[in-house]
């Protein structure tokens, strides 16, 4: 039987906001994973607890975000700098290090139980990575991983060719995910001059519109990552 994953389209919204939402959904779900683990007069598998999974789409405003690990030093401009720009900075709970939101970009944070699916971290990235990879070839595009590296790249193994298009970060908390991919599609690619990306040097960041030479629609780009989603994970989609 297919897990249903209840999707929302924020549309633009602070990162704030949905950090602290993707917190309340992650809790509500440990919560009830805790209540029946602990309730003595109800038992039942893991995978059939009612604990929901989501799928949460957004753009955000120029934001930088630190990943718990990350280093500050990889923020190459000053408060000041960065207040003038207008772009917000938090550090927070996902792995990774540093890397940028914005307008043009699809960010997309699954919340979801992974005892529900495959608990398996490494398998859990691989198919976000495939679901990016897939889209990128129905636009000609070939998607790649590079070893080592979590994310989608473009000519990974080519020595100074190297550029990525999508970032990931996530947090596991009693098999529930948040965060998520970041997928440049029409983002404005300067914001990260300021930022070593995922504390990786000497390596560039793309986007769609970037290799494509033209901007892309980002609402056909959603609905071929949703459509890549639900077959990758063997999910059915409901509009929450």
């Amino acid at each position: 039987m297919q897990q249903q994953v209840l999707f929302e389209d924020l549309g633009v919204k602070q990162y704030k906001t949905v950090w602290d939402y993707q917190e309340q959904l992650l809790k509500q779900n440990a919560d009830i994973k805790l209540l029946f683990r602990y309730t003595n007069d109800v038992k039942a598998p893991e995978h059939e607890l009612p604990t929901s999974s989501h799928l949460l789409f957004v753009e955000h405003p120029p934001v930088y975000t630190l990943g718990k690990n990350g280093k500050e030093a990889h923020v190459l401009i000053s408060e000041q700098e960065r207040m003038e720009k207008g772009i917000e900075y938090y550090h927070i709970n996902r792995g990774g290090d540093i890397t940028f939101h914005g307008p043009g970009q699809l960010v997309g944070y699954p919340i979801l139980d992974l005892e529900k699916f495959k608990t398996d971290l490494g398998w859990y990235l691989r198919t976000l990575e495939e679901v990016i990879i897939q889209t990128m070839a129905e636009y000609g595009l070939k998607g790649e991983r590079s070893a080592g590296e979590t994310g989608v790249w473009m000519d990974a193994n080519i020595k100074g060719m190297e550029r990525k298009i999508c970032a990931m970060g996530i947090k596991c908390s009693r098999w529930i995910t948040m965060h998520g991919f970041a997928f440049n599609v029409n983002t404005n690619l300067d914001y990260f001059n300021h930022i070593v990306p995922c504390g990786i040097a000497n390596k560039a960041v793309t986007s769609l519109q970037q290799e494509l030479g033209h901007a892309v629609d980002m609402e056909e780009v959603k609905y071929r990552v949703k459509k890549n989603f639900e077959q990758l994970f063997g999910c059915v989609l409901i509009s929450h």
